[in-house]
């Protein structure tokens, strides 16, 4: 897979009711580095997950665009849309989003069957996937019979099942315990070298991401600073 780079431009994501005006983001143009991992961290409630929201093309700026190599997203249709993301991108949900009526492979091989892929070459690659996060034997079992963590973890090898070019994960280790929250990271990261992704986290966990590539802080009003 060739590496698609990802850049925002004069972005902003304001909200509005009918007393007051709330700007999260304002303006804000960046460029992430193509191929590599990137921490984007900062106090609660700055605006991490609404710019990932916006990269992911799950929540529509104000103002501004949101490019992935040529293709500025917002001009896409909705069809346009949810085929791009299914092709291009990989997201992983703070709070899972699992379909709880279909166990860990059907989950996890869900994005593949959409886009056409065969049954079994679908199911192979899941159960790939699910032997790489540790849950080969929990395969069979419905997300409301695994544990948060184990749904967290079912939740990334469904984001990573299509080898996309860009992975964006809001708090993919935040109900891990430290040994499987490494786990994950490293899938995460082997994964994104070996398809060249670009792969941006928001964290609150120093050491996760001081072992990432780049590590961005969001500044009140969603300023960016390359802290490393």
């Amino acid at each position: 897979m060739s590496t698609l780079e990802l850049s925002i431009s004069n972005l902003s994501r304001v909200y509005q009711d009918a007393e007051r005006k709330l700007v999260v983001i304002d303006r804000l143009s960046f460029t992430f580095p193509a191929g590599k991992s990137v921490a984007i961290v900062g106090r609660s409630g700055v605006g991490k997950s609404t710019l990932l929201h916006l990269l992911a093309g799950l929540d529509m700026p104000s103002e501004g665009e949101v490019w992935y190599g040529d293709t500025n997203i917002a001009s896409l249709s909705a069809d346009q849309l949810a085929r791009f993301r299914g092709e291009k991108i990989g997201f992983i949900f703070q709070f899972h989003h699992l379909l709880p009526e279909f166990d860990a492979v059907e989950n996890v091989a869900m994005p593949l069957l959409i886009r056409g892929d065969t049954e079994q070459s679908a199911y192979a690659r899941a159960e790939e996937l699910l032997a790489r996060v540790g849950l080969s034997e929990r395969r069979s079992h419905r997300p409301g019979e695994l544990s948060g963590g184990e749904q967290q973890r079912v939740a990334v090898a469904r984001a990573l099942v299509a080898n996309p070019a860009v992975i964006l994960a809001d708090e993919p280790t935040g109900n891990l315990d430290p040994e499987r929250a490494e786990q994950v990271r490293s899938v995460l990261c082997g994964l994104a070298a070996e398809h060249g992704s670009t792969l941006i986290i928001v964290t609150h966990n120093a050491e996760l991401a001081a072992k990432l590539d780049c590590v961005l802080e969001m500044l009140p009003g969603g300023g960016l600073v390359q802290r490393r």
